[in-house]
């Protein structure tokens, strides 16, 4: 199965419209066996490389997923970083922020959590919750106390566009210093979302995974799929660069975000320090001493 991932990549900044875009491969889902060895395939790839970025400790990889409630995130979390070394990678997942965190600016919590030299992180949820769902509820913007900004009346499109900016920007830094970025929107139909949310209420071992919120939130549908639409035009960059992945299948959403990882990190080439000779040579000599040792 062939993936490309310029074909999912949002390439310029005029109007998206998500809904015409699929949420489904098109492809008929392999064998488990068939499966197995695809996703695993990359992953395998995808660890040895990590291993090199961490031993290089220059570079790093931070990785935005986003999607409407039951896209499905965490398995993709969970699948796709199944064989790399937990020491190497963090995940952190960005809910209401705390009264502490309203102590800062909007973008502060995201900041102290991004990767150290080496690493890869994930954020589960992101910075981007400031134009999503603070777009759909202007109102939670006014916990943020920003000076001059009052009423909701006042955030307006001069305010989004003055966010947008903002974010590229603090991506453009972090970018420029070290932090490539990989921007996800797992893109979930209805239909398919609602199938999601019954398995969860019908299996008590999912059943902490349902809130009551979550139906009512489907409500805003259609004016969250706007917020996206807006926040993806405005933000892809070359880059820190936003890919749409159809998220019906699991499977498949699974393939393609490994392959498009996999792709960045052999850009990145990430490569073991090289040792010098002074040291090339205390390590034969620590290498007879051990000998010895038999």
């Amino acid at each position: 199965m062939k993936i490309k991932p310029d074909n999912f990549k949002v390439k310029s900044q005029k109007r998206i419209n998500i809904s015409k875009m699929p949420t489904t491969s098109g492809h008929k889902e392999p064998d488990k066996d068939k499966l197995v060895e695809l996703l695993g395939h990359d992953t395998l790839k995808i660890a040895a490389l990590q291993y090199k970025l961490y031993a290089e400790n220059k570079q790093s990889l931070l990785i935005v997923l986003q999607g409407i409630d039951g896209s499905g995130k965490d398995g993709s979390i969970r699948h796709i970083m199944s064989g790399v070394n937990p020491q190497g990678v963090d995940v952190f997942s960005f809910k209401r922020p705390s009264d502490s965190e309203l102590e800062h600016d909007y973008l502060w919590r995201h900041v102290i959590k991004l990767p150290e030299r080496g690493k890869i992180t994930i954020f589960n949820r992101s910075h981007y919750e400031n134009v999503l769902i603070s777009k759909v509820r202007p109102e939670v913007v006014l916990n943020e106390r920003i000076p001059g900004i009052d009423s909701v009346s006042k955030v307006n499109k001069e305010f989004w566009e003055t966010r947008y900016q903002q974010i590229k920007h603090f991506e453009k830094t972090i970018n420029q210093n070290g932090t490539q970025i990989l921007k996800f929107y797992l893109h979930l139909s209805k239909a398919e979302q609602r199938k999601r949310f019954l398995a969860r209420i019908e299996d008590k071992e999912k059943n902490w995974k349902f809130s009551s919120s979550d139906t009512s939130e489907r409500g805003f549908w259609k004016q969250y799929l706007h917020a996206y639409e807006d926040a993806l035009a405005n933000t892809s960059t070359k880059t820190a660069p936003w890919y749409i992945i159809p998220a019906d299948d699991k499977w498949y959403t699974h393939l393609v975000i490994g392959k498009i990882i996999l792709e960045k990190l052999k850009e990145m080439n990430p490569s073991f320090p090289v040792i010098s000779k002074e040291e090339e040579k205390d390590m034969l000599k620590a290498k007879k001493e051990l000998e010895k040792e038999k």
